[in-house]
């Protein structure tokens, strides 16, 4: 309570103090930024300059410029903008008048520099420092498609089938509308839902967070945003879309939408009901709100299917809204409901590397019902032009519920010898709320400001599980068997409540025209308190005495660290970089009592944080930028507690309260270049990572009376553990982008430490050292002809290689897939379209049952538009032709190597109508041909597998 008033004094004390720092009033100025063929100019920078004071603001998407609270009558504006001479001239304006409008202020072309950067006279692509900006208006887009088919054309920036995206070789994680949230940053719900032909720009951004965007100054680890930006003819207007299918197999599609925009308002509806794999929200993304947050407290609560894997029926609902009530305060914010109900059938051949090795093969079948409510709001305030607040309240609630039931087949030497059968049952809930805000003051024109944010994050999990396991020998002569060796039945009852809260303040004072001083601290908390309750039972339901089975802790901790920071920035045309330093001393401590446990913890460490970034501009198209950055990570519940856990009796965790936190240092180098006189792009990054004190699990091997394999999970702390990736993408392309080929790859290398001990060695105080040394290589190239909207045939071929090798037992494995691939769609008239898409796997090094799998998967349509102005369709698709859909895949983790397999979506077919309807102040559009959706693969409005 006294962290919570401290914070709350602390900010609006920090408001008081600005408001009397703003007491004096000024004039407002205007202007009007246009090229000698009078065209608006946007995004230019533009200063307004006096004896005492310096103004910076940009030019508006319609190319209009203001800046408020002018103190002189007299004042020069200097503009600079991409592709035009600078510009600097003197004003002198009326003293009596409150607002004065420039007249319009004509920039002159470079003229061998707009040939280099415009095609067609559309700048394609832009390099600001970390962000690449595309234009949409070059893309050779059908009218139907989507966002996701034009982030398909961009150079780096790839989407898979089930519609995720990477751009240069990393996830994006959030996304934004023309700067803002939207559906809480869900990628997917955007680009399969926003039709491309509203998007002006698209901004692939490496973001460093709300302070860095406030101040400049950019610390810490990136996370990959894509922002759209809406043409502003759209934002007068509304449009609609309605799609009905059935198919074979009892498929069914029915989704809406309807988004209405008017200067400074927007809304969106979407609402989807389907049994054909297509979610519409993705609730394991939550919005950014005000401050990072870092632990694992508030993070709890998000749950979600994996819905390219398994039958999913869902039903889902969502508003996403936003208002401008003036240009000094904007609310923004989604709720969003979703319920799946998703059957599984999976199998998977798992080899165990110890002196003997040990093979699981195992069949599930599981069904996951789960239910997920998330509510988001942002509240931004700009009381002056020096000043701006921001809160982000959140809400989630996900209840779930699974059932599976499991057999396993036990080998050892090729012979079997044990079969299990093992049946679970769980329910979940979890609540989860919170909030975050910050404070910015701008306290002089050249540089100087304060910046303080909070955040305060609660959740909680209550989970009831039921566990039953069955063991049948095939070795008959342990025939006299305890009844627990035959039969268990357990019930678990676990109750974990966790809260994150923390605080930081950013002091920057310029020392010279480029160079800035920041003196920043940072205060984080994590705490948890954890309840594990558990009893077991025999066949006949008489209790089971083992104490293994039978438990009841409770552990409380928390996880608290102070940074203490100062860095010297520099900022000029050409070079930016940052060098510092940080101390972060931290305190893990709690209590664990239970079943005769009673433990105190009680560590403290001492963090030296090195604070590096440099920035190079070789030209306006070309840069490279290096940064370094260090986190502290506490050790997770099941990893800290001072008992084994029992829940799953073949693979028993025991905790260790001795951990430390680890520490993970990350340096990451990216390079961009753009050469659009020839059609050339590279992009590239590298980034290697290396962890003091990792968590590495110690696995011990026993068995039980009847032999069972028993792989118990332990921790220790240990140096050694590094990772090294890379990625590249070289991207040229020939008149106007009717010809475009690119190369896409990179490297990885993981240096994974763990420890092995058995009871044949009897090593268990004393386990050996196993390194997992995992390389993964991937390389692709696509071809690209597209000569109009009305033809596009795509070309393709990835291959990918995994070897990993185990240092104990010298042991390795190779994976490699070639997947080679091609779509494409023609119109076969004004109002007839067809499309198909054919891949083809070829797998090699994979175990078990996924050893001959090859899968070809054929899709195609045919469509019929009809209506007045084309707005309504009817598509007949058919899916998986060949019936070959599945889902593989390897998966190394210490001394266990896993190839899984698992039932995906298959053959079906699919008759659809569509419906659209566009409607802006510049009057009816001709409608999407497909709407908002005939894209490819994945849910939202677009069907699935095209």
């Amino acid at each position: 309570m006294m962290f919570k008033r401290g914070v709350i004094s602390l900010l609006f004390g920090i408001i008081i103090m600005s408001f009397s720092a703003n007491a004096q009033s000024g004039k407002t100025v205007q202007g009007m930024l246009r090229d000698s063929a009078s065209r608006i100019i946007a995004g230019a920078s533009v200063e307004l300059i006096t004896n005492n004071d310096t103004l910076r603001t940009g030019s508006s998407i319609a190319g209009i410029f203001t800046f408020e609270n002018v103190k002189s009558d007299q004042f020069t504006i200097r503009i600079n903008s991409l592709g035009f001479e600078s510009l600097q001239k003197d004003f002198t304006i009326p003293a009596n008048q409150a607002k004065t409008v420039l007249p319009s202020i004509i920039l002159k072309g470079i003229d061998n520099l707009i040939e280099e950067v415009v095609v067609s006279g559309v700048i394609t692509i832009q390099v600001k420092g970390d962000t690449l900006e595309y234009s949409t208006k070059d893309l050779k887009l059908r009218d139907d498609a989507l966002a996701e088919d034009a982030l398909k054309k961009l150079e780096g920036v790839e989407v898979d089938k089930d519609g995720n995206v990477t751009a240069q070789g990393e996830e994006v994680k959030r996304v934004r509308i023309n700067g803002k949230d939207f559906f809480g940053g869900d990628v997917k719900t955007a680009t399969q839902n926003l039709p491309a032909n509203i998007i002006d720009k698209i901004q692939i951004i490496d973001d460093y967070g709300d302070m860095a965007n406030l101040t400049g100054n950019k610390t810490g680890d990136t996370e990959k945003v894509l922002n759209i930006t809406i043409d502003p003819k759209y934002n007068q207007g509304h449009m609609s879309t309605l799609r009905f299918g059935y198919g074979t197999e009892d498929r069914y599609q029915a989704t809406g939408m309807w988004m209405g925009m008017k200067e400074g308002s927007q809304i969106s509806v979407l609402g989807n009901l389907n049994n054909i794999n297509a979610p519409l929200f993705d609730f394991s993304t939550t919005g950014g709100g005000a401050r990072q947050m870092r632990g694992g407290g508030g993070r709890g609560g998000v749950g979600g299917i994996n819905n390219s894997t398994g039958l999913t029926n869902t039903g889902s609902i969502g508003v996403n809204f936003r208002h401008d009530f003036n240009d000094k305060l904007t609310v923004y914010g989604s709720y969003s409901y979703g319920r799946d109900d998703q059957d599984i059938i999976s199998s998977s051949h798992s080899v165990y590397q110890y002196e003997i090795p040990e093979i699981i093969d195992d069949e599930a079948t599981t069904n996951n019902i789960t239910g997920n409510h998330r509510f988001e709001s942002n509240i931004e305030w700009k009381p002056s032009e020096t000043d701006f607040i921001k809160l982000t309240p959140q809400f989630g609630f996900s209840n779930s519920s699974t059932s599976s039931f499991t057999s396993y087949d036990k080998m050892r030497n090729g012979v079997s010898w044990n079969l299990e059968e093992n049946a679970y049952d769980s329910k979940t809930s979890s609540p989860r709320y919170g909030i975050s805000g910050l404070y910015n003051k701008r306290l002089s024109a050249n540089g100087r400001n304060l910046f303080f944010n909070f955040n305060f994050n609660s959740s909680a999990t209550e989970s009831d599980v039921e566990r039953i396991v069955e063991n049948t020998l095939l070795d008959t002569t342990n025939s006299n068997l305890p009844p627990e060796e035959v039969y268990r039945r357990t019930w678990n009852e676990l109750r974990n409540k966790s809260w994150n809260g923390g605080a930081s303040v950013s002091y920057l004072e310029p020392i010279s025209k480029y160079g800035k001083l920041e003196f920043s601290y940072d205060y984080n908390v994590n705490t948890y308190d954890n309840n594990n309750f558990q009893e077991a039972f025999n066949a006949d339901e008489s209790p089971l005495t083992d104490p293994d089975y039978n438990f009841d802790y409770q552990y409380d901790y928390s996880f608290s660290t102070h940074r203490f920071g100062s860095s010297f920035s520099f900022n000029n045309d050409k070079i930016k970089y940052s060098v510092g330093a940080s101390v972060q001393p931290s305190i893990l401590e709690g209590t664990i009592f239970g079943n005769s446990v009673n433990n105190e913890i009680h560590r403290t460490a001492f963090n030296f944080i090195p604070i590096a970034r440099f920035e190079y501009k070789f030209s306006r198209q070309s840069n490279i930028s290096v940064n370094y950055s260090g986190q502290a990570t506490e050790p997770s519940v099941t990893q800290i507690q001072p008992f084994t856990d029992y829940s799953n009796p073949n693979f028993p965790i025991s905790g260790n309260p001795d951990l430390n936190a680890e520490f993970v240092h990350s340096l990451r180098l990216n390079f961009r270049k753009s050469d659009f006189q020839t059609g050339n792009t590279f992009f590239a990054f590298a980034r290697a990572t290396s962890t003091e004190n990792k968590i590495a699990t110690v696995n011990h091997r026993t068995s039980d009376d009847i032999g069972n394999l028993i792989q118990e999970t332990g921790y220790r702390n240990a140096d050694g553990a590094f990772s090294v990736s890379s990625f590249y993408n070289y991207s040229k392309s020939w008149k106007e982008k009717t010809y475009s080929l690119s190369f896409n790859g990179g490297a990885s290398y993981n240096n994974n430490v763990s420890f092995i001990s058995s009871d044949d060695l009897d090593n268990k105080d004393n386990p050996e050292e196993n390194l997992a040394k995992n390389w993964v290589l991937n390389q692709g190239i696509n071809f690209r002809y597209n000569p109009s909207t009305k033809f596009e045939l795509n070309p393709g071929v990835r291959y990918t290689f995994n070897n990993t090798y185990n240092t104990l037992y010298a042991t390795t494995t190779n994976v490699t897939t070639w997947t080679p691939s091609i779509n494409g769609n023609l119109n076969l008239s004004e109002t007839w379209i067809f499309g198909a898409d054919v891949s083809k796997s070829f797998n090699s090094g994979f175990g078990g049952q996924t050893s001959n799998v090859n899968p070809l998967i054929i899709n195609a349509f045919l469509e019929k538009k009809f209506l007045k102005d084309n707005r309504g369709s009817f598509r007949l698709a058919a899916f998986d032709m060949l019936n070959q859909q599945t889902n593989i895949s390897r998966t190394v983790q210490n001394n266990i190597t896993t190839d899984s397999q698992t039932n995906r979506l298959a053959r079906y077919f699919m008759l659809t109508f569509t419906y659209r309807f566009q409607k802006f102040a510049l009057g009816d559009l001709a409608p999407q041909q497909g709407g908002p959706g005939q894209g490819g693969p994945g849910g939202g409005m677009r069907p699935p597998g095209m």
